[in-house]
């Protein structure tokens, strides 16, 4: 059974008449058409009983009331009633959502996808003058609000869900750090032609740059070749580099240094790269990986040169000493020695220095070392070079080279 309340309901007026209504079990149907007739007998209900005067629980029983006739949640009442207390009246809102005028029909944002795919998407600018120009010099009447649209506009267009749904897209790509040079130790395995490379700084002095020595030592043999540049930049390095590399006598398979920016570069190793070198670098924490090389500064570059300051101007005339004097002094007439390591029963390995030749006589020494030379590169002229002179008489016209270097580097 369904009771039907019309707006006449001043029957009730008392709070035992409004408990006992709420207390029927019969369905109630508000007569009501809209929404401000109820605001309206709601208003006008809350006034009748005098709410504001009424106790707690009376107050309730006039939710109750109000909740059971009109349908609405418990929590819209107490808006509503809220309302009511604040202003005195229960009121409609006034607030009305604004929306932008729609400008664009979803058969311009269609167009629009269809011109980027034609054209893979150009920027904004771009495909805006191309709407111009499809609508004003082709004549094309579908372009003639896309012709008007603003950059900006634009790209909001291109963000809707119906022009991604018509566009291509496409993956960006994502650059890929490729690894310069291997982290690892080079194993030779009695084959030459693996370098360990280390730079040297003869210091700066009253803000003026020191030389640099590059210093080249094949692992198996110890053949070494020493330059000298006025700075580590690519500008002096890499002819300084591809000197060095064709002054060896046999071919370079491995090119291995620390982790500096001056090796450890793309044109570094695009030069490596070109010559079919294997690069490699130390792996971390690992400070015997180019310990050969970093020995060699030592008993060599600082031995003969000390550690005083020599400016770069000189770096010219040190590298033509190197070239016309040192090189060959360190590879032909400088013994250098060689261990024989030894591995006990718990597995230490222990090296033992016994063997002393000079770099020549190890790489002749070797099984076939004929093999490993560079075309047009012959033992019989090696052999020439190491017989010039004895090892002692070259000495001493080494020494009177760098002796004159050093007297004219000095001034």
């Amino acid at each position: 059974m369904t009771i039907t309340l019309t707006m006449d309901d001043r029957q009730l007026y008392t709070i035992p008449q409004v408990e006992q209504f709420t207390a029927g079990t019969a369905a109630v149907e508000f007569a009501g058409a809209s929404r401000k007739e109820k605001y309206a007998w709601i208003a006008a209900t809350l006034i009748r009983f005098r709410y504001r005067k009424l106790r707690k629980k009376e107050r309730s029983s006039v939710k109750q009331f109000i909740m059971k006739t009109t349908g609405y949640s418990d929590i819209q009442t107490k808006r509503l009633i809220g309302q009511y207390l604040n202003r005195g009246t229960v009121l409609l809102s006034a607030k009305a959502k604004h929306r932008f005028p729609t400008l664009y029909t979803p058969d311009d944002v269609a167009l629009l996808a269809r011109t980027d795919n034609a054209h893979e998407r150009l920027s904004g600018p771009a495909t805006k003058r191309i709407c111009v120009r499809e609508h004003d010099i082709f004549g094309r009447v579908a372009y003639a609000r896309l012709a008007k649209i603003s950059v900006s506009h634009l790209y909001n267009l291109r963000g809707r869900r119906q022009y991604i749904s018509h566009a291509t897209t496409y993956t960006k790509t994502h650059a890929t750090a490729v690894a310069i040079g291997e982290r690892r130790k080079p194993q030779p395995i009695g084959k030459p032609g693996f370098l360990r490379v280390d730079s040297v700084h003869q210091g700066d002095r009253d803000k003026e740059k020191g030389v640099y020595h590059i210093n080249l030592v094949d692992e198996v043999t110890q053949w070494e070749i020493v330059v000298c540049v006025e700075g580590i930049s690519e500008q002096f390095l890499l002819p300084a580099l591809q000197a060095a590399l064709a002054a060896f006598p046999f071919r370079i398979l491995n090119f291995h240094s620390d982790n500096g920016s001056e090796y450890i570069n793309r044109v570094v190793a695009r030069l490596l790269w070109k010559l079919l070198i294997d690069q490699t670098k130390s792996r971390a924490r690992r400070t015997n990986d180019n310990a050969l090389a970093e020995t060699k500064n030592g008993s060599v570059i600082r031995k003969h040169f000390g550690y005083r300051h020599i400016p770069k101007r000189y770096a010219r005339s040190m590298n033509n000493f190197y070239l016309s004097y040192f090189n060959e002094y360190l590879d032909y007439h400088r013994p250098c020695g060689f261990a024989t390591t030894s591995i006990d029963a718990r597995g230490k390995e222990t090296k033992i220095y016994d063997v002393y030749r000079t770099p020549y006589e190890r790489f002749r020494s070797l099984p076939h070392a004929e093999q490993y030379l560079k075309p047009g590169v012959t033992l019989a002229h090696l052999e020439a070079i190491a017989q010039r002179m004895s090892d002692t008489d070259y000495a001493i016209m080494m020494q009177k080279a760098k002796a004159e270097l050093s007297k004219n580097s000095s001034r």
